[in-house]
């Protein structure tokens, strides 16, 4: 028996997976629509799903952008650029990467870089003050943060 991936559904079927697939988290077009894709809905019955999706208020693109971002911010301790990149990946329009990294107050962030750097620093062991600046910077980087804002907290750390 062949284990295929792919479902075929109705598109009334597929409407009703889809507002339920939505309902449960927040959704971007194109997880719905690689879903869809996945139950065997293609072209215009996909297309007109979404567009249901969206007059039904399930789908909204800068709803979840602002609950991506925010989510990423305070669980994972994502920075601006990572977080852009990752919505960037989701097709997401400029204007809701935008507005979406705008929701972020810049208290918060830089009390959260201020606390990724001071538990990367306390965590690092070298004994060389430039190579252990180097290693946190990259550290910091990686979790998405400015390199500018990274070294403006690193110039002062001396250990």
């Amino acid at each position: 028996m062949e284990n295929n991936k792919y479902i075929k559904l109705t598109p009334s079927q597929a409407l009703l997976k889809a507002s339920s697939y939505c309902a449960y988290q927040e959704r971007c077009h194109k997880e719905v629509l690689d879903k869809l894709s996945e139950w065997g809905v293609w072209g215009i019955d996909a297309q007109e799903i979404l567009l249901t999706l969206i007059e039904q208020n399930y789908l909204n693109e800068e709803r979840f952008a602002i609950a991506f971002a925010g989510g990423k911010f305070r669980v994972k301790n994502w920075g601006k650029v990572k977080i852009k990149l990752a919505l960037k990946q989701k097709d997401i329009s400029e204007y809701c990467l935008n507005k979406a990294l705008n929701e972020i107050s810049d208290q918060d962030y830089w009390q959260t870089l201020n606390e990724q750097i001071d538990k990367k620093w306390a965590e690092t062991t070298d004994k060389n003050v430039l190579s252990k600046r180097a290693k946190v910077a990259r550290y910091a980087a990686g979790k998405g943060f400015e390199q500018d804002l990274i070294w403006n907290i690193l110039r002062n750390k001396i250990d």
